[in-house]
């Protein structure tokens, strides 16, 4: 079987890169994701909480966008206490050229976002026990 379609190949290697660098770019969609677009009455709370509590652990986060008007997206997240590392630009700088925005996991309506959601909240509820863990046998 392929590793990219064992059930667990995912998460690891989140957990594997944020252990390895205390830290992991993650990109969110602005419209369906955290932003209510449509008008549907959607808050999308359980997402913005995750993003505060990635920030929290140490990571990145920038928002990726297609929406014309960036003054209001930027507008948008600092009154929804939406952290937000950059818009439409990477989290950290590559040593070449690439139209491709760099993140280690994409938070997207269109791209998984169930899946993704999990995971990132399974990494965050690791992290946070292995602090605890760590913090409790230091005393």
């Amino acid at each position: 079987m392929d590793e990219f379609l064992r059930p667990d190949a995912s998460f690891n290697r989140l957990y594997e890169e944020y252990k390895k660098y205390g830290s992991l770019v993650v990109a969110y969609d602005f419209d369906g994701t955290v932003h209510d677009y449509h008008g549907t009455g959607a808050t999308y709370e359980v997402v913005r909480q995750l993003i505060r509590e990635l920030k929290e652990i140490g990571c990145k986060v920038v928002c990726w966008t297609a929406y014309k008007d960036l003054g209001y997206v930027k507008e948008f997240l600092e009154n929804n206490n939406i952290p937000c590392d950059g818009i439409n630009e990477g989290g950290i700088s590559l040593p070449w050229e690439s139209k491709k925005p760099f993140f280690s996991a994409l938070l997207d309506d269109r791209a998984g976002l169930m899946q993704v959601f999990c995971e990132l909240k399974m990494l965050i509820y690791t992290i946070k026990k292995e602090n605890e863990s760590t913090t409790n046998t230091t005393i």
